[in-house]
């Protein structure tokens, strides 16, 4: 099942984000259409994009009913790139799976085991109880903890990343050329109502994925404009005419793990993926 999917998604070579249906859909349908968008005009996928097809661990819900996911751990790629965790979904028995979202794990990360390995486990829910905070709060409390940094009121709820660390790096690096301008910048990350899926873990923690969109809005000083800040968002805003402001919405995918109530543990992001959707003058 996950192989033949992976293949067919990887096998389209046009370029042509409409080819995408109906084998990809929520944020990997976004994330892949910017790719094969940012393809047409570079003339290649970056490697980054590529999803390995070889799987270490496929977890099969023993959860009854429709709709239903699977969460799949791939191999290592052919480069040593790390190995993604994706979630497939099925809307109803007789229907194909769709890819939902894929994330690259972080290195050295450790994922929970799950309940039956040789079966598969339970699918949770966006409100479960018995952990340090529901899913849903989970997600919500790290959009606040994204967008805030340490003066999140969440940030002691929450284990260090590699992502946050990143997105950190990223915005200090801009800050710095921003003010020697006068400008300024700022960064807002929102869930996506609705798109969140959990799967439960042998020691009562919980495997989380979800969507978080952001936007990133850029301001340049008096008399100056803004300017794209990677080759990626070059492509997307495309002949745009430039402005003092650019407002920049990216799809944020994000893997975390919830821990149990009593565990002691800090809620653990284990995995992200992040890609420009649009790129806008204001």
């Amino acid at each position: 099942m996950s192989p033949s999917l992976i293949r067919s998604i990887m096998r389209i070579k046009q370029k042509n984000a409409a080819d995408l249906n109906p084998r990809v859909t929520g944020p990997a349908y976004e994330v892949r259409s910017s790719e094969l968008q940012i393809a047409a005009s570079t003339g290649k996928l970056d490697p980054r994009t590529t999803i390995p097809r070889d799987l270490a661990q496929t977890v099969i819900p023993t959860t009854s009913g429709w709709p239903r996911s699977v969460f799949s751990i791939t191999a290592n790629t052919s480069d040593q790139q790390s190995k993604r965790l994706m979630v497939m979904r099925q809307s109803e028995a007789r229907s194909n799976y769709q890819l939902w979202g894929v994330v690259r794990l972080f290195p050295s990360v450790t994922l929970p085991k799950f309940a039956i390995p040789s079966i598969g486990s339970q699918m949770g829910e966006a409100d479960d109880s018995g952990l340090v905070t529901t899913p849903k709060q989970a997600v919500q409390q790290y959009a606040d903890l994204l967008t805030y940094g340490s003066q999140s009121k969440y940030d002691k709820r929450f284990a260090d990343d590699h992502f946050r660390d990143d997105l950190s790096k990223l915005s200090q690096t801009v800050q710095e050329g921003m003010e020697r301008n006068n400008g300024s910048q700022s960064q807002v990350f929102t869930p996506k109502p609705g798109a969140i899926y959990v799967m439960r873990s042998a020691d009562g923690g919980d495997l989380v994925m979800a969507q978080i969109d952001s936007q990133w809005t850029r301001q340049a000083g008096e008399g100056r404009e803004s300017q794209t800040a990677s080759d990626e968002e070059k492509v997307l805003f495309g002949g745009g005419k430039a402005t003092s402001t650019m407002r920049v919405t990216y799809v944020n995918v994000v893997a975390l793990y919830v821990p149990a109530a009593d565990s002691g543990q800090k809620v653990t992001a284990v995995g992200a993926e992040r890609q420009p959707v649009k790129v806008e003058a204001l």
